[in-house]
């Protein structure tokens, strides 16, 4: 009789893990917390645990704030020109066809008439996707003929702004020039007496925020939104300064008067039709006049 018996025989199994369908679950950039991407869009993309604000398009940005199929966009086509013939890793060119291709805009604004619970108003609107929403000659264009428009027809000017590139280098003066072209048709706009709100979302920067982004007779920024001219780590580095917490954030400005008011994302469409009801009634005793 053996002393020891042998030991069994054991078959190692490895099984695959199936393959998890990608855009499934979404990181959240603010708590680093998981989130099932269908939870996101019932939240109106807003993460349920830290209100972190996702950046939405500019199509979401119109599904969300005006009334349903009000929205008459103008201008569709208008494609930037290449006067530089910019070259480098890639061609300004081809930046261009790449942010056409992922996002199915032909650039990073978007403009036209709409309305907000029955109001007539001018709207635009700006993409990060498209080139970090930096602002060349077209987004100049548009965000100048929204600002005409709204001066033309006299109805309030909505504009919501998502842009962390500011100036598009591509188009060297003529991106510069675009910063006081709109701000010019704006004082133009406040000579009429006519309402113009600013809607900031994350991020909004550079030479945007300081031309037609800063300019609202009432600005609005939404939760936890990146708003200044230059980055944070930019700043450190040049200063050689430790900066404040939360620097640049949406509670940061409004707590030093930059902003006006902080609304999140399920709010917003509610304030403005409120806002726009105060403030178009001073156009509506002008023409009852």
């Amino acid at each position: 009789m053996a002393l020891f018996k042998k030991k069994p025989k054991y078959t190692i199994v490895r099984v695959k893990r199936k393959d998890i369908p990608e855009g499934l679950w979404h990181k959240c950039p603010g708590c680093s917390f998981p989130i099932f991407t269908k939870t996101l869009k019932n939240n109106l993309w807003v993460c349920p645990r830290c209100e972190y604000h996702f950046p939405l398009g500019v199509y979401e940005r119109v599904q969300l704030l005006l009334d349903p199929e009000s929205f008459e966009e103008l201008d569709k086509n208008m494609e930037s020109a290449d006067p530089l013939n910019f070259k480098g890793v890639q061609t300004y060119r081809e930046k261009m066809q790449k942010a056409q291709q992922q996002t199915g805009l032909k650039e990073a604004a978007i403009y036209g008439r709409a309305k907000i619970e029955g109001r007539p108003i001018s709207f635009a609107a700006t993409d990060s996707r498209f080139i970090m929403g930096s602002m060349g000659s077209v987004v100049g264009e548009k965000i100048t003929r929204a600002v005409e428009l709204a001066l033309k027809e006299k109805i309030p000017l909505v504009i919501v702004s998502g842009s962390g590139g500011g100036a598009r280098m591509y188009e060297g003066l003529f991106s510069l020039m675009q910063m006081a072209k709109t701000s010019t048709a704006l004082a133009k706009l406040k000579q009429a007496n006519i309402p113009y709100i600013s809607v900031l979302t994350h991020p909004t920067m550079a030479g945007v925020l300081a031309s037609f982004a800063g300019l609202g007779d009432i600005i609005i920024a939404e939760p936890k939104a990146l708003i200044g001219f230059t980055g944070p780590r930019v700043i450190e580095q040049t200063t050689k300064q430790k900066l404040p917490p939360n620097f640049q954030s949406s509670q940061f400005n409004l707590e030093h008067g930059l902003i006006d008011m902080i609304v999140s994302r399920k709010e917003l469409k509610n304030t403005l039709s409120k806002l726009l009801n105060y403030l178009t009634a001073n156009l509506r005793r002008q023409d009852n006049g």
